[in-house]
């Protein structure tokens, strides 16, 4: 019989975490659907945006710190060094590509 096996992520020792601060941040952008709903103030509303932006910004740079650590890693000792560094700061620049 055959066995699926999910592969390791970087980011699988600390998937909890990852996934307790994503509910963290959903209930946030719940928040702001309320803030609009209530018409409270614009700077209020946009205060609690920077909020979240902060902490996706948080969760991107772990997300990336593990793909260095483990995949980029893991790559380089497969011969993919180049591969996988190519690939790194393609999603380096799309996160930083904003407004």
């Amino acid at each position: 019989m055959a066995t699926s096996q999910t592969p390791t992520r970087g980011y699988s020792a600390t998937k909890d975490q990852l996934q307790t601060r994503l509910r963290r941040i959903e209930g946030q952008v719940r928040g702001i659907e309320r803030m609009v709903e209530e018409d409270r103030y614009c700077i209020d509303v946009l205060t609690q945006i920077s909020a979240i932006q902060a902490a996706l910004d948080k969760v991107a740079l772990g997300l990336l710190d593990g793909h260095v650590r483990h995949c980029v890693a893991e790559g380089a000792e497969e011969g993919k060094g180049d591969e996988m560094s190519t690939e790194l700061m393609a999603a380096v620049g799309r996160l930083m590509r904003r407004g």
